[in-house]
């Protein structure tokens, strides 16, 4: 078989992107293959759609503990939280106890609740830069919505929430591509933002998901406020993600494919539903999440030893042959489309339902005022082999 250097590891890999190429020799040639990490013992990296399905529902086998990034967590970073650690990084029925004290905020008949406030934000979020003609879509009108949403489910100012987007982003961005501390510093200052909110919510009762989290119990203990400030940070950083990335990859995606925006836009309302799925399955903005075997396993005929790291590549995964006709075309229409975006199983992304009506909020306003709308610069994208999308997509429009 023809070799091809494999680095998923490197921000440059996804400088543009997914690293389709090297995703399509993997699935083909290694499809659970075993990949040197420089500064840590390696891990298996896990490329086609099945084998992935496979990974994460199998919680017994495949630990998200200690972490779900490719890096062991430093000793004093554990230390630091106090032993504590985010929900992402629990297996049942530990997660299952922590997703509950939320679950309910998220359900598919209150997400749907809000479409009415969405639609309204979507509205404010296009009204700020319509006149302009041009505006970085990214900070502008990609990163507002989920930012301002998130912001108003935590009960803080919506421009606060912008804020602390803009801390998520270096968080997420590779250590060798900002200061070395940066990454830790945004944390930091997540937490202490996090402690203003634990203080105005105890003096300041609301009904609000900061305040029910501050008030809840599990296992008949009320959260310590390390608890409460790690939950805090997963719903500002989770909360932006996908819809942030999947917007401005989606729009990428559409002016690269004119055909497809054109039938789009020939019936927006109806053809929305299908086009969202197909972008989230054509772009995947979550790159990978790691476990860690329990025991010992064959996976797609590798042996998996008790302790290695297996590592799930979401955008490979949505774009395998054996799943999907014609996988790398960009097809709106696409039916059924059993994507894996929000990864599946018992940690299948809780805010998937508000995703949806934020993305198809924004898309109906884009693609309803913004007219004749072109990329007038190179996207510069966020240097990250964890989160693919652009951090810049300056845009220029017609209204």
């Amino acid at each position: 078989m023809a070799s091809m250097k494999i680095d998923l590891l490197s921000p440059k890999s996804f400088a543009a992107g997914h690293p389709h190429p090297q995703y399509r020799w993997l699935r083909e040639n290694a499809p659970v293959h075993w990949h040197e990490e420089p500064n840590g013992k390696g891990f298996w990296a896990v490329s086609r759609f099945k084998d992935v399905w496979e990974v994460d529902r199998d919680f017994q086998t495949y630990s998200s503990e200690p972490t779900i990034m490719i890096s062991d967590p430093a000793a004093e970073a554990a230390l630091g939280f106090g032993g504590y650690k985010m929900m992402l990084m629990m297996d049942p029925p530990q997660h299952t106890a922590f997703r509950k004290l939320i679950r309910s905020e998220f359900t598919l008949p209150v997400s749907c609740g809000r479409t009415p406030r969405m639609n309204a934000l979507a509205r404010q979020i296009v009204d700020a830069v319509i006149a302009r003609g041009e505006c970085d879509f990214v900070s502008e009108v990609a990163g507002e919505m989920p930012s301002y949403v998130i912001a108003e489910l935590l009960g803080i100012p919506l421009d606060d929430g912008r804020e602390l987007y803009k801390l998520t982003e270096i968080i997420h961005t590779a250590t060798d591509a900002q200061s070395e501390n940066a990454g830790g510093m945004a944390v930091l200052k997540m937490f202490e933002y996090g402690r203003t909110v634990i203080d105005e919510k105890r003096a300041r009762p609301k009904d609000d998901l900061a305040t029910k989290l501050l008030q809840a119990e599990v296992d008949g203990r009320k959260l310590e406020d390390i608890e409460f400030l790690l939950f805090f940070l997963l719903l500002v950083d989770a909360g932006g993600d996908t819809t942030r990335n999947l917007l401005s990859s989606g729009l990428i995606a559409l002016l690269e494919n004119p055909d497809q925006l054109a039938w789009l836009k020939a019936d927006l309302p109806a053809r929305i539903p299908s086009a969202r799925e197909e972008l989230l399955r054509y772009t995947t903005p979550v790159v990978y999440m790691r476990r860690t075997a329990r025991r010992d396993a064959v996976l797609a005929g590798e042996r998996i030893r008790e302790g290695d790291k297996v590592v799930m590549y979401f955008g490979s995964a949505n774009r395998d042959p054996e799943k999907f006709e014609r996988p790398d075309v960009l097809d709106l229409s696409r039916a059924p489309n059993e994507h894996i975006a929000f990864g599946t199983g018992p940690h299948g992304c809780l805010g998937q339902h508000i995703a949806r009506i934020e993305i198809d909020a924004i898309l109906m306003e884009v693609l309803t005022r913004m007219h004749d709308i072109e990329i007038v610069g190179e996207p510069e994208w966020l240097p990250s082999n964890f989160i693919s999308g652009p951090k810049r997509l300056p845009v220029r429009f017609k209204t």
